[in-house]
C-alpha cells in the first residue's frame, strides 16, 4: 500500500498575488499523517486555518477566473497551481502559512513550488495513503465547455483546448499523472489570457498582480512579450489547473477525465458532483473506511430466498444495505470452521482468492435478482476482469463486499465489485453475468 507524505524540512517562497497584487510571505511545513493540507493566515490574530477541502471553497462566481477558499470573513485566493503541485508530487499533508490573502503567482505556473518543495525533501509517513476511486460516470457542461468523469484504476486526463483564436490552436492534451509526468510536462506551464480579455479583467478589479513575465498574453499574432516553454504550454496549463481543482476533494483520485474546453467553474462543479457521489456510496471522510448506509438488510434466510446457493458454497451471511438493481453491501464472517482453511495453507490459512471473488458475485447475484422482474431466475457469471488481490483475508475477518452496477440490461449485467477488512481494500473485480429464468 502507498504510505502518506509530507515534507523533511520548512521551505520559503515570496511573491505578489495574480488577481489581488498583494505581497505574501508563503512558508511550507511538515505536517502529521491524516492531517490533510492547511492553510493558515498568520497575519490575523490566533492565525487562523482553513483546511484545503471542498467544504471551504468559495463561489466562483464572486471569485472568478481562480479557486479560492475561506471561511468566516478569512479567504486565501488562487490556490490551484499550488494545490496542482501537492497532488502531483503526492504530498498529503502540509501546513502552509501566508501573511496575505493570496497564494503567491510567483512566474503563473508550479514551477517555484514544486522546486522549492522537493528541494524541502518529500518523505513518507507511516500511515497508508487513501484514494477515492469514481464509482459511476458523471459528466457536466455549460456554455460550450464539458467535463466527463470515468471509472478508473489510474488518473487520468483527456483535454481538447480550443479558444477559435489566430494565434491560439486547437490543442489535445493526454496524460496518465504521476509525479514523474507532473514535474516534466506539466509543472512549468503557465497560467494565459486573451488580450482582448485584459480590459475587462482589470475593469473587475482582476489581475491586479499579473503581467507580461507571469501570465502568457495571447494576441493576434501570439504572445506577447514572452516565449512558450512548450508548442502545446496552453493545455497544459488547463490540465495542470484541472488537477489542483480535483485535489480539493481532500484526498488524490482515480478516474478518466475527459475535458473539452472546462475551466475552474466547471471544474468545480465535478468536483461537487463527485464529492456527493462518494456520500452516496457511504465513504467516510477518511474515504478508506466503508460505511454501508443500512437502506435495506436481509438476513440469511432472506438470501437463500433469492440465491439458490446453499452450505458450504454460500459465502453472504448478511446483506447490510440493498439498492435493488443499483448497489449492495455484504457480508461474511470468517472462521477456522469454515472449510476451506483447512485445505489452503493449513500451517497459515488464507481465503482462496476465487472464493473471494465468488463471494462477491454472490452479493452481486443477491442485487440483481432481488428486482421485482427477476425474483425467480438465476444469475449466471460470464466474466471477470480486472481481478486484483490487494491483501490476505484470514480466519477472524469480516469480509465487507460492496458491488454496484455499470451497466444492467434485461439479460446481462456488469458490475464493479470491492471486498474491504477493517476498511482497507483486499480484493477488487468487474464481474459479468446474464440472467436465465
Amino acid at each position: 500500500m502507498d504510505k502518506q507524505k509530507t515534507i523533511a524540512r520548512e521551505a520559503v517562497l515570496s511573491g505578489i498575488g495574480l488577481h489581488t497584487g498583494n505581497q505574501v510571505r508563503i512558508k511550507f511545513k511538515p505536517a502529521a499523517e491524516n492531517s490533510g493540507i492547511k492553510f493558515i493566515r498568520t497575519d490575523i490574530a490566533d492565525s487562523p486555518s482553513i483546511k484545503a477541502t471542498i467544504d471551504m471553497l468559495l463561489p466562483v462566481s464572486k471569485n472568478p477566473r481562480r479557486t479560492s477558499i475561506g471561511k468566516d470573513n478569512i479567504e486565501i485566493h488562487t490556490i490551484e497551481h499550488l494545490m496542482a503541485v501537492l497532488a502531483g508530487l503526492q504530498i498529503d499533508n502540509l501546513d502552509i502559512e501566508l501573511d496575505n490573502n493570496e497564494v503567491p503567482g510567483i512566474d503563473g505556473s508550479g514551477k517555484a513550488f514544486c522546486e522549492a518543495l522537493i528541494k524541502a525533501g518529500i518523505k513518507e509517513q507511516p500511515a497508508e495513503k487513501k484514494y477515492f476511486s469514481l464509482k459511476d460516470s458523471i459528466a457536466v457542461e455549460e456554455e460550450g465547455a464539458v467535463l466527463v468523469a470515468f471509472p478508473g484504476n489510474e488518473f487520468k486526463i483527456s483535454y481538447t483546448l480550443d479558444y477559435q483564436h489566430p494565434a491560439l490552436k486547437a490543442q489535445f492534451l493526454e496524460l496518465s499523472i504521476n509525479e514523474n509526468v507532473f514535474r516534466n510536462k506539466l509543472a512549468s506551464s503557465r497560467t494565459f489570457c486573451l488580450e482582448e480579455e485584459t480590459d475587462g479583467l482589470i475593469k473587475s478589479g482582476l489581475g491586479k498582480g499579473a503581467n507580461y513575465k507571469n501570465t502568457l498574453v495571447v494576441g493576434k499574432s501570439g504572445v506577447i512579450e514572452n516565449e512558450l516553454r512548450f508548442d502545446d504550454e496552453f493545455v497544459r496549463h488547463k490540465v495542470l489547473d484541472l488537477i489542483g481543482d480535483l485535489y480539493l476533494l481532500g484526498a488524490p483520485i482515480k478516474g478518466h477525465f475527459v475535458a473539452v474546453r472546462s475551466g475552474h467553474a466547471l471544474n468545480l462543479k465535478l468536483l461537487n458532483r463527485i464529492n456527493k457521489q462518494k456520500d452516496s456510496y457511504g465513504l467516510s471522510q477518511e474515504l478508506g473506511k466503508l460505511e454501508p448506509k443500512r437502506q435495506g438488510e436481509l438476513d440469511i434466510e432472506d438470501i437463500k430466498n433469492i440465491l439458490p446457493h446453499r452450505e458450504p458454497f454460500l459465502f453472504v451471511d448478511k446483506i447490510l444495505s440493498l439498492e435493488k438493481g443499483k448497489r449492495a453491501v455484504g457480508l461474511k464472517k470468517l472462521t477456522l470452521k469454515d472449510y476451506f482453511f483447512k485445505g489452503h495453507f493449513p500451517s497459515r490459512p488464507i481465503m482462496p482468492g476465487v472464493l473471494i471473488i465468488e463471494a462477491m458475485a454472490q452479493v452481486g447475484g443477491v442485487m440483481m435478482l432481488s428486482a421485482k422482474e427477476n425474483i425467480g431466475k438465476l444469475a449466471y457469471f460470464l466474466a471477470c476482469d480486472n481481478v486484483k488481490f490487494r491483501k490476505t483475508v484470514l480466519p477472524g475477518d469480516e469480509l465487507i463486499m460492496e458491488v454496484h452496477v455499470e451497466k444492467l440490461k434485461s439479460r446481462t449485467g456488469k458490475v464493479k465489485a470491492n471486498a474491504f477488512v477493517k476498511g482497507k481494500l483486499v480484493a477488487e473485480a468487474d464481474l459479468m453475468f446474464t440472467l436465465v429464468d
